[in-house]
């Protein structure tokens, strides 16, 4: 019996051909002080960031997120502030603020600059349609917090 390791058939070239979902996954692997994640495919760390619509429906929104959702959250956006910090030099850092029903806010920052800002809604459904997805959001998200850091150096400095 083989294990899938893929995440929806997706090959894991997504993965390699990403900085960000590597970036993820060296997250991850970074704050896993067992070992667990040690053999396990990239593809495979990365598939609870996959959650179609269809199940999203099915996660209940009552009661407190996760533990496990909240760091795969922190996950994301640290990857964010780390190929941001690669690309400017700057340290960046991050906060989430979750509510027990959900909502709450992140702030990705270097100095006194805030770089990301995103409002959460139903943390407890947090996810994306494929890993596709996932990049491209974080791609988003690092151009325009590396366009902040061009744009305003002075106060990323302070």
């Amino acid at each position: 019996m083989s294990i899938d390791n893929s995440v929806n058939g997706t090959a894991s070239s997504t993965v390699s051909n990403s900085p960000f979902l590597k970036a993820i996954v060296q997250q991850i692997r970074g704050q896993d002080t067992y070992g667990t994640y040690r053999k396990w495919s990239d593809d495979l760390i990365l598939k609870p960031y996959v959650v179609p619509k269809a199940k999203k429906r099915e996660i209940p929104i009552d009661g407190d997120v996760d533990p496990i959702t909240q760091a795969r959250i922190m996950a994301f956006y640290r990857a964010v502030a780390a190929c941001i910090e690669k690309e400017t030099g700057l340290i960046s850092q991050v906060v989430v603020d979750i509510n027990h029903e959900g909502f709450g806010w992140v702030l990705v920052f270097t100095g006194r600059l805030l770089l990301v800002t995103r409002t959460l809604r139903d943390a407890h459904r947090f996810g994306f349609d494929s890993l596709e997805k996932v990049a491209e959001e974080g791609a988003k998200l690092i151009e325009k917090g590396i366009d902040l850091v061009n744009r305003f150096p002075e106060v990323g400095k302070l």
